[in-house]
């Protein structure tokens, strides 16, 4: 897991980066200001920014062509401290491929290279809500607890759409990451359950709260670094999570052979559809559960 990012100057440009992050209990109810477990992850984006000779803004992405939080994060710092230089900006990510929250990364590492490149002092707190605010301008509801993730590092016990964000200071929790080989979209994920909540909102508003006593109990386990109860809870997650319909027959083989294999326990992580799976093993169980998901199609991930 994870800390923070980080900020040079460097041939007159500023570089910054932003971490990845895994959500360990409590998606899509956190959307609703639901409480959840996210975790900082040691993969991250970088942003190289400076100033461009024309007027017209250049923005290098390689590996995407979505360039909508980059040229929103300009927007929105813009409006906010009324600079007009045209900026030249470069990106280069580990977390693309893979869903760790790389919309939210990049929009952190911008708004925070921006902020270095113009000398202006943002605070954590107005970082997050000037970075959230950019988030929801482009792909609607979010919980916001990846653009937290991205700034304050570590496990976070996160709610009330970053009304509470609070560091458990936990060690290192031991989990095994992997890759289900298709790539999610958060936006439409949310949507789907978006959906279902207008159509069932009694049941859904059911599954979120339950998700809410999970995240509670989620959080004194790690306190007291109970693996074998927070395995449970994580079970008990995905079990609500596929009855929202996010999760895949893809996801669904990947955690039941880290189950079958011994790993406490196993869920998908953030908006389900693809992307990732995680499994909290112990140590002597580390391989086999690693090699169990392999046979399913999985591609561990170094984290």
């Amino acid at each position: 897991m994870a800390g923070k990012n980080k900020i040079n100057i460097k041939d007159n440009y500023i570089e910054a980066k932003a971490g990845g992050k895994l959500i360990l209990l409590g998606e899509h109810a956190a959307v609703y200001g639901y409480p959840c477990i996210v975790s900082a992850i040691d993969k991250y984006l970088f942003v190289k920014l400076g100033f461009a000779d024309g007027k017209e803004d250049i923005i290098l992405t390689p590996g995407t062509s979505d360039q909508s939080f980059i040229r929103e994060t300009i927007k929105v710092f813009r409006s906010n401290f009324g600079k007009k230089e045209a900026l030249k900006i470069e990106t280069k990510s580990e977390i693309e491929k893979y869903g760790f929250g790389s919309s939210a990364a990049v929009v952190v590492a911008t708004m925070r290279a921006l902020a270095k490149l113009f000398e202006i002092k943002i605070d954590s707190k107005a970082l997050f809500n000037f970075c959230f605010k950019t988030v929801v301008n482009v792909q609607g509801n979010s919980s916001g607890c990846d653009v937290a993730s991205s700034i304050y590092g570590g496990t976070l016990y996160f709610s009330s759409l970053g009304k509470i964000i609070e560091n458990l200071n936990t060690a290192d929790i031991p989990l095994v990451v992997a890759y289900s080989g298709a790539k999610a979209q958060t936006v439409s994920q949310i949507s789907l359950v978006e959906e279902k909540l207008k159509s069932y909102k009694e049941g859904v508003t059911k599954i979120f709260e339950n998700i809410a006593e999970l995240v509670d109990k989620a959080r004194l386990a790690i306190a007291e670094k109970d693996w074998v109860r927070l395995g449970t809870l994580m079970n008990y997650n995905q079990d609500y999570l596929e009855n929202l319909g996010v999760s895949t027959e893809k996801l669904n083989e990947m955690v039941s052979a880290a189950r079958n294999a011994g790993a406490y326990g196993a869920k998908l992580s953030g908006a389900g559809g693809g992307d990732c799976i995680i499994a909290l093993v112990q140590p002597e169980k580390r391989k086999q559960v690693e090699k169990a998901i392999e046979r399913q199609g999985g591609e561990i991930i170094d984290i």
